[in-house]
């Protein structure tokens, strides 16, 4: 059994509070009363149900509020198995992990905000398949399209620049990974094809014309994501205890590198690939132009996938909560006539 809202379990400790209530406010209505009374003398002026009878009434109504309870917090008991259309857009998101993307212009480092941004593309995203392809001079596809976020996240998280066995990037091998990706999915799918590809837009790599063009003819928008500043920063270099040793310098004149963002060349991939290119040189920037395009394009439907739920038992403990209150409410409130009524 799991719960959906456990937390309303919490509720419950009420219910040994109002069982001390309930006795002692009897015991302290009988205390008064019976100052005033004598008992021979209370029954015949009393009307009113027999002791037993208000137990039983207080009973059905607890029983009833811990149903409630219960019910609140969404009990599901056994498993059913559900059918789910999914309608959304296909998109591959192409990541950028060469050695220039741990410069710290862009806090907490370009790196980093690209992986923030993606997992906030994930969040705000309905049914869309998605992607991911991590290239340098080369690409691999790490993850294949798919609607299970959470394995997309764990894919996410691990990546970094130090598994890539080259520090350059090649848009070309970027674009060619993710036609292969594209081709593998249904091709009578009729939801919109996107590439977004997130870089600071250095190019190391052979010229990616070819590549750009046949990626337009197979339908897929291109859109691009810049990630750095015009002015640039230095890229930090770590131990394996994740200390700072220095900084990355050139092999040849030995000054440190400054990593700069190359908006031109991502604005022409975007201009080229019938996309538009957008740019983070802040920590507050975000994807959410790129998040909006997305709601704008034609949706298609996606395979029917079956999976196994547990079921929710909470409609049956609201059942039995009003059909406790249902027998507490028609316990009579008097069960016999009073001394006046006996008398007249």
């Amino acid at each position: 059994m799991i719960w959906q809202a456990a937390h309303f379990l919490w509720l419950l400790l009420f219910i040994p509070l109002l069982i001390v209530a309930h006795i002692g406010l009897k015991k302290y209505w009988s205390t008064k009363i019976e100052r005033y009374f004598k008992p021979e003398l209370l029954k015949k002026l009393y009307k009113g149900p027999s002791a037993w009878m208000t137990n039983l009434r207080f009973t059905f109504s607890l029983a009833g509020l811990t149903c409630l309870i219960i019910a609140l917090a969404g009990p599901k008991i056994g498993t059913e198995v559900r059918e789910v259309q999914r309608r959304g857009v296909d998109v591959m998101i192409a990541l950028d992990l060469s050695l220039s993307m741990k410069a710290e212009d862009v806090s907490p480092s370009r790196l980093d905000k690209a992986k923030y941004e993606i997992s906030r593309l994930l969040e705000r995203l309905k049914g869309d398949r998605v992607g991911l392809i991590v290239f340098t001079g080369e690409a691999w596809l790490q993850s294949p399209m798919t609607t299970d976020y959470s394995a997309l996240r764990l894919f996410l998280n691990i990546i970094d620049t130090d598994q890539m066995p080259s520090s350059t990037t090649n848009f070309a091998e970027a674009m060619s990974t993710s036609i292969r990706a594209f081709e593998a999915i249904e091709k009578e799918s009729k939801a919109a094809k996107v590439l977004l590809i997130i870089s600071d837009g250095e190019d190391q790599g052979e010229p990616y014309g070819d590549e750009l063009s046949e990626v337009v003819n197979k339908g897929i928008s291109v859109y691009t994501l810049g990630i750095g500043t015009l002015e640039g920063g230095t890229i930090p270099m770590y131990d394996e205890n994740k200390r700072l040793i220095g900084y990355k310098r050139d092999r040849a004149s030995g000054t440190v590198v400054v990593s700069k963002l190359q908006p031109q060349t991502l604005s022409d991939i975007a201009d080229k690939g019938n996309g538009d290119f957008y740019q983070i040189q802040r920590g507050s920037d975000g994807l959410d132009g790129f998040i909006q395009k997305i709601d704008q394009l034609e949706k298609g439907e996606f395979a029917r996938q079956e999976y196994a739920d547990f079921k929710n038992q909470y409609q049956y403990l609201t059942f039995a909560a009003l059909l406790m209150w249902l027998f507490a409410w028609l316990i009579p409130h008097a069960t016999k006539k009073s001394y006046y009524e006996q008398t007249t």
